[in-house]
């Protein structure tokens, strides 16, 4: 039956096709709200389990948002939002559930109702979600923007102090991230109190209002914020630690073979050598050079190999030029610990196989009971990581190739790390 509804009749006019359309967004949102339920039923589950086996109430329930993430191919951060998410569905948001059921909400729009929520007591949150949702044609034609917005309304006309509260909260959340665009960009992100994000821009926006050398508005602003964040101005270089990953061919002979950068991806040979020139010809910044060595014999990086709990300086680096970003699977956070995927007390080594370039949440769900890690070379000579759940799945990731390295030739070398990272 599943089959047939996803089967496109090759035959039919625009007006089925569109309801075709339509249907399938109504399975997403009744699948979504099926997965709210096992999800729910798998956190009573666990916690019953646990609190059999006598394990405190305040260690229940560990690791089991980044568990849910792997089931879903998605991040731990997001694993831990569908947890809280399936929580209030289910237990206290009933007619929101039936609204997500039935297709009249979507997934994400289901999620801004129990997020503006959030703040309620269960007895109000309860009654936002019948004023919201419990007569279903309230819900035909509000986008995102109505969505939020009446259940902002809903929560200060039921609890004004709660909302305020938050609102008092919300400013020790303030924080900034960065995240790769295309074309060797990023976007880097601040999440401000409201009066302190817009003097920002309208400080920047004034600035580019009385400029007037040929660059556009947003380029204005752009170089004004890099300089008045870094002190210097926006055409020289920053002096931070940018690990750019490079083949001999790239650098020195033309070659088109992308390079990478650490924590960002890849980027354009062109690009790179660029970015290499400039740092070897600025007398204002510095650049030095770690040489990554091919060997014909095996495709496995060297092993670094200490008797130290703590990955020295050099091996850490390694592990972080390997492993780009977070090693669990589908999480890209940045590299935040150096982590035994074996663990010490249990006899784990601290090497390079056994090593693991981990965010902070991703290393702390994995030791909750149940989690297990195993590392190795694999016969293609990729570093992998195998990563089984308390129930018994098992996900596995690979470290990204280098700049050089295809799945085709990838038996036929070994990068040795140069004697500079060494002894480092």
């Amino acid at each position: 039956m599943f089959d047939e509804l996803l089967a496109i009749d090759p035959d039919a006019d625009e007006a089925a096709l569109v309801e075709h359309i339509a249907a399938l967004e109504r399975l997403k949102s009744a699948a979504a709200a099926h997965q709210a339920r096992a999800t729910a039923a798998l956190d009573t589950a666990r916690r019953a389990a646990e609190a059999t086996r006598g394990v405190p109430a305040a260690k229940r329930g560990k690791g089991l948002g980044s568990e849910i993430a792997l089931a879903r191919h998605d991040s731990p951060n997001r694993g831990g939002r569908h947890l809280g998410f399936a929580r209030a569905l289910v237990h206290e948001m009933p007619h929101t559930l039936a609204a997500l059921q039935a297709g009249a909400l979507s997934e994400w729009r289901a999620t801004l109702i129990v997020k503006e929520s959030a703040c309620l007591d269960i007895e109000d949150r309860r009654t936002l979600d019948a004023e919201m949702c419990a007569n279903l044609a309230d819900l035909d034609g509000l986008g995102d923007k109505r969505i939020e917005a009446n259940a902002k309304t809903i929560a200060y006309r039921l609890d004004p102090h709660a909302v305020v509260d938050r609102a008092v909260r919300a400013p020790h959340e303030r924080t900034v991230t960065i995240r790769p665009a295309p074309d060797a960009m990023v976007h880097v992100t601040a999440l401000l109190p409201m009066d302190q994000g817009v003097a920002v821009y309208a400080t920047l926006r004034r600035t580019s209002d009385t400029t007037c050398d040929g660059r556009g508005r947003g380029q204005v602003m752009a170089d004004t914020l890099v300089e008045r964040v870094t002190g210097r101005p926006a055409d020289v270089p920053v002096p931070v630690e940018v690990n750019l990953v490079i083949t001999d061919d790239a650098l020195l002979a033309g070659s088109t073979e992308p390079a990478r950068v650490t924590g960002y991806g890849p980027i354009p040979a062109a690009v790179a050598r660029l970015l290499v020139a400039c740092a070897a010809h600025d007398d204002r910044s510095h650049a030095t050079l770690r040489r990554l060595y091919k060997h014909p014999a095996s495709g496995a990086l060297v092993a670094m190999e200490s008797r130290a709990r703590i990955f020295p300086k050099g091996l850490a680096k390694f592990i972080d030029i390997r492993d780009d970003t977070c090693r669990t699977p589908y999480c890209d956070a940045p590299i935040r610990h150096h982590d035994h995927a074996q663990p010490h007390h249990r006899d784990g080594p601290t090497t390079a196989t056994n090593g693991l370039g981990e965010c902070e949440q991703c290393n702390y769900a994995k030791e909750a009971p149940g989690w297990t890690v195993h590392t190795e070379i694999d016969d293609t000579g990729s570093h992998t990581a195998e990563f089984t759940t308390p129930t018994g799945a098992r996900h596995r990731s690979n470290a990204p190739p280098l700049p050089g390295i295809t799945r085709g030739n990838l038996s036929e070398v070994e990068y040795h790390l140069a004697l500079e990272l060494a002894a480092a």
